[in-house]
């Protein structure tokens, strides 16, 4: 899993919002997952796992799963917490808030989950503390 520490050694602070771009999800992935905004500001490192999970999603026909989304780049710390959330490098996105609260029992579907973590992600919903809504990429590469 990825830390804090780790981005900043690799990335720098945060604030300075280098390797950052603006993706454009495609007019397919928008039409079959109305809940995709039309772009997303977050690190360069997110566009491909983050496709690869969406195009999964709608192979498995799983894109009814997908009803809010709740965010990817926010320079913030993580909820209870000193140090930096992977949010703050555009690093992590948030789905289905509202079902998935921080420290609640998640209620994703777990099909979602694994399109999810077979294209690289790590799933908040496994921790100690759950974040059912919380996806964050595994590995820097």
């Amino acid at each position: 899993m990825i830390t804090s520490n780790q981005c900043f050694k690799r990335f720098g602070d945060p604030r300075t919002e280098k390797y950052m771009t603006i993706h454009y999800f495609s007019d397919e992935l928008r039409a079959y997952i109305p809940a995709l905004p039309a772009r997303i500001y977050c690190h360069q490192l997110l566009v491909e796992p983050l496709n690869k999970a969406l195009k999964t999603v709608l192979f498995n026909r799983l894109e009814k799963e997908i009803k809010t989304w709740d965010g990817c780049f926010n320079i913030r710390s993580k909820k209870g917490a000193q140090s930096m959330s992977l949010h703050a490098w555009g690093l992590a996105i948030d789905i289905n808030a509202a079902w998935n609260g921080f420290n609640k029992t998640p209620t994703m579907d777990m099909a979602l989950v694994q399109c999810f973590t077979d294209a690289g992600f790590d799933w908040g919903g496994y921790w100690t503390r759950p974040d059912g809504m919380h996806f964050q990429l595994a590995e820097l590469s």
